[in-house]
């Protein structure tokens, strides 16, 4: 169900038999990752000083070919890049960066307590995702270094088929409950705290490349222009958590 305080927008595909949703309200919202600049993490109480972000569980790959990309991406990290890249590797040098968790999901391995490819405060590349900074410093987009799940973030794709071939695919903020249960648990989240938003853009223009990834150039084309025209004429709709109380 679609959050009525947010505002929505539809349309159909150009060239598939879709119809594609949009999160008006987050999409023109300030939001932006404080990853390192407040960032309270996802544990059950406040721990800034770990820098852990939303990486203290590990991440869940879409399907075998998320997983061959980051295997292969992995395999270029170097021992000053990734901290726990000893971990990551068997004495034969085989990658063992996954397993398979007890709800029969393919997940990033863990490395004390937290994803294994998150670098920790006092490592020398500094905290923060090994494949993210990797693919920085060597001039590439952390959108083709990164797990599916993990560069989508705070964006969410939900599709659903209706049984005759058409498609209902909507981009929304990830909201606590897409975590599952123990999203209950966690004792922050961004796209609930009015200090995350705090971005000199909105979402659709900082998250360019990952709307395209998720849309193709299109459907973001058309997507830009309606926003940029909704913002031209009456102003849109406050983000809830950012929107005054009286």
């Amino acid at each position: 169900m679609l959050d009525r305080a947010h505002e929505w927008l539809s349309f159909e595909d150009p060239d598939e038999e879709r119809t594609w949703i949009f999160d008006v309200t987050f999409l023109l919202s300030s939001w932006e990752c404080i990853f390192g600049r407040g960032c309270q993490g996802v544990l059950t109480g406040p721990a800034p000083e770990l820098v852990q972000g939303c990486c203290s569980y590990g991440a869940h790959f879409v399907d075998d070919d998320d997983l061959a990309r980051i295997e292969k991406k992995a395999a270029q990290l170097t021992a000053a890049e990734w901290q726990f890249r000893s971990k990551g590797r068997r004495k034969d040098g085989v990658l063992k960066i996954s397993k398979v968790n007890k709800d029969a999901d393919t997940v990033t391995r863990m490395a004390d307590d937290a994803c294994i490819f998150l670098n920790r405060p006092g490592f020398g590349a500094g905290p923060g995702c090994a494949l993210h900074q990797a693919a920085l410093s060597r001039g590439e987009r952390p959108v083709d270094w990164k797990p599916e799940v993990c560069w989508q973030l705070p964006l969410r794709r939900d599709e659903e088929e209706d049984g005759a071939g058409h498609v209902t695919t909507t981009i929304r903020q990830w909201d606590r409950p897409d975590w599952g249960a123990g999203g209950a648990e966690f004792h922050w989240w961004c796209t609930e705290s009015p200090s995350a938003f705090i971005g000199a853009e909105p979402v659709y223009r900082s998250m360019r490349e990952e709307l395209i990834e998720m849309t193709g150039t299109k459907v973001y084309k058309r997507l830009a222009g309606y926003l940029e025209s909704r913002t031209s004429g009456a102003v849109p709709l406050p983000h809830p958590v950012v929107r005054t109380r009286k």
